[in-house]
């Protein structure tokens, strides 16, 4: 299990989203042997773009990487680190 998949759509998406795309930080963490979840971290300031009005663009990026992960076999989560 790796969720490679998952960390690559994650990091695109998030990364077509903001201004400073250099600033974007996606961490994998395994919750446990079918479950990831990735972190993401922006510049200050970004976040809220990421996010969306009403957390909007974070469920349709969190949906996403669902699809991501059932590629690979696994359930997963997105966790937006201010």
């Amino acid at each position: 299990m790796s969720g490679e998949i998952v960390e690559r759509v994650v990091r695109f998406v998030v990364s077509s989203i903001v201004d400073d795309q250099e600033a974007v930080q996606v961490t994998m963490v395994e919750r446990d042997e079918d479950e990831v979840v990735a972190q993401v971290r922006t510049a200050p300031g970004e976040m809220g773009r990421v996010i969306g009005r009403g957390g909007r663009v974070a469920r349709a990026i969190r949906t996403v990487a669902q699809a991501a992960a059932e590629e690979e076999g696994l359930t997963s989560g997105v966790e937006f680190v201010d």
